[in-house]
């Protein structure tokens, strides 16, 4: 036997006889109650199983409580965090539901709302209400309506006397949400202003004034929203778009601009799996549009190779002859902008020479933000037929009467980036299509995300493959490194185990909120002893 192989038989049975002479070293962390209802092995059985199984089913019973307790006092950390916020930060409650809201949603409402924005809207009322911080999520697919439901908020804050901000990442972003907003209220007395790093020195002083002296009631903007300078008479309502996408301290920054926090409503358009949300979110409450609006035609998807060019071009034009108008986007691979510069204007050349009695505009992330509006103008008015544009119109284009979404090389995007584009058509009543182009090879993975971009508009469905394909870790950036940091659990597999324990823990402090119980008291001690420091996950006493 060589001493590789006898350390490690030594190692092996020093480990077994420790196990079973020493049951003390596992003291328990559940109570008796969840030890019947689950019927779990003890600690110390658990761990001799998992090591030195007596059979598979035994492994099974102890790999299933390992995970249940690493999802439990997960779960347990962010729900104690979430009723700390709601019993010890204060927030200006929102009693009224007045005119502005009244006349908005009886004479301007362009559209009836959906089931889902009703259920949602009722939901963030019943935070505002109670002189508590909201602190709640809006989940919603492309297209599904969470901007309507933003300012239907906005204008319950200002019912009651309040100044409201929405915050998004980017300039293009910040800018269909003003125009939409704007365009909305555009028969009120409603007063709505842009900041973002391109606004004037001229139009920022009016705004710094305004926003000071209580005239400005809806301000939308970038990250210019965080600078000193910008100081509000009241701001009660703060909503945050795609917030991973913005740091702790820069969040904390926009908190301090009221002396009671303003209420918070943070909006993803980008659908994260309900595994994920139930873990990464779990410190908010969360709200799902999970319905689109009345009239949107579901967009069709095809996939097509390059010897099928030809018939798509055909078919491209026989759209724009009925008055609609084409996107045609190329991937922007960050390794070599040199690269994806000379790809965008081959590809710009080339629908040029194919399409040459049309007009044809061009949008990419190198230009000014005055050339960049031009060229969206320009295709927004139905002057130019074509665009020609790397992912920066990814998000905030939103142009009614373009009814074709062609993506080049369609197998370098992930899925949720190929979901995100395709929403930039079917936003009118027309039917709306999304052709992906690919080469004749395609990877497992690639002919996956094809595949399912091609079988379901689902974008909770496609999060679901996405995290599948990608792992969790990818799904929210950085942020997301903390929450993937199990031993055994998997965010994939085990959906049912964080489900079960979600439901355990909200029940058991349904009852027992401080885990006070005498029976509770081995959940707090465990939880005190092994979590409290390590995570800063909550302030229990």
């Amino acid at each position: 036997m060589d001493q590789k192989r006898l350390g490690t038989e030594i190692f092996s049975n020093g480990l077994k006889n420790y196990l079973q002479r020493n049951p003390e070293s596992y003291s328990g962390n559940f109570p008796d109650y969840l030890m019947n209802s689950f019927k779990f092995l003890s600690r110390q059985h658990t761990y001799l199983n998992i090591h030195f199984p007596k059979d598979m089913e035994h492994y099974d019973k102890a790999n299933y409580r390992l995970k249940f307790e690493e999802s439990f006092f997960f779960q347990l950390g962010y729900a104690l965090k979430k009723l700390h916020h709601k019993s010890h930060t204060i927030g200006n409650p929102f009693p009224i539901v007045g005119d502005y809201f009244n006349n908005f949603y009886e004479n301007h409402l362009p559209f009836d709302l959906t089931g889902a924005q009703k259920r949602v809207l009722k939901e963030i009322r019943m935070d505002m209400k109670r002189p508590i911080q909201m602190n709640r999520l809006l989940q919603g697919d492309v297209g599904s309506g969470k901007t309507m439901v933003a300012l239907l908020t906005m204008l319950i804050a200002l019912d009651n006397g309040f100044q409201s901000c929405m915050m998004a990442p980017t300039e293009i972003l910040a800018q269909q949400h003003y125009n939409g907003i704007k365009d909305l209220v555009k028969n009120t007395n409603i007063n709505v202003r842009l900041l973002t790093g391109s606004t004037k020195t001229s139009e920022r002083k009016i705004i710094h004034e305004q926003l000071e002296n209580g005239e400005l009631s809806i301000l939308v903007g970038t990250h210019a929203v965080l600078e000193d300078k910008v100081k509000f008479k009241n701001l009660g309502l703060a909503i945050i778009d795609e917030q991973h996408r913005f740091g702790v301290a820069q969040r904390a920054k926009l908190w301090a601009k009221n002396k009671i926090p303003p209420h918070i409503l943070v909006m993803t358009a980008t659908p994260i799996p309900r595994t994920l949300a139930m873990s990464f979110y779990s410190d908010l409450d969360v709200s799902v549009i999970d319905e689109m609006p009345m009239g949107r035609k579901p967009i069709i998807t095809a996939h097509r190779r390059e010897k099928d060019r030809a018939y798509v071009y055909n078919f491209c034009r026989e759209e724009i002859q009925k008055g609609r108008q084409i996107y045609f986007v190329y991937p922007l691979i960050e390794e070599s902008e040199t690269l994806d510069y000379k790809n965008l204007m081959t590809g710009l050349e080339n629908v040029m020479d194919n399409f040459s009695h049309y007009n044809v505009t061009m949008l990419h992330g190198k230009m000014k933000p005055a050339e960049k509006d031009a060229a969206m103008n320009y295709f927004a008015s139905g002057k130019a037929e074509i665009m020609v544009a790397t992912t920066v119109i990814e998000v905030g284009v939103n142009v009614p009467n373009a009814s074709v979404m062609v993506i080049e090389s369609s197998e370098r995007f992930g899925l949720s980036q190929l979901h995100q584009l395709r929403g930039r058509v079917g936003r009118g009543a027309e039917q709306s299509y999304c052709i992906l182009m690919t080469s004749d090879k395609l990877s497992k993975d690639s002919r996956t995300r094809i595949k399912t971009m091609v079988d379901t508009n689902d974008g909770f469905k496609i999060s679901e493959v996405d995290m599948q394909l990608r792992g969790p870790g990818d799904i929210l950036g950085t942020q997301q490194s903390g929450v993937v940091d199990f031993k055994r659990l998997d965010l994939v597999n085990d959906a049912a185990i964080i489900k079960t324990t979600k439901k355990t823990v909200e029940k058991i402090l349904e009852t027992d909120p401080l885990l006070a119980r005498t029976d509770n008291q081995i959940i707090k001690n465990y939880y005190l002893r092994n979590y409290k420091g390590k995570n800063k996950w909550s302030k229990i006493s």
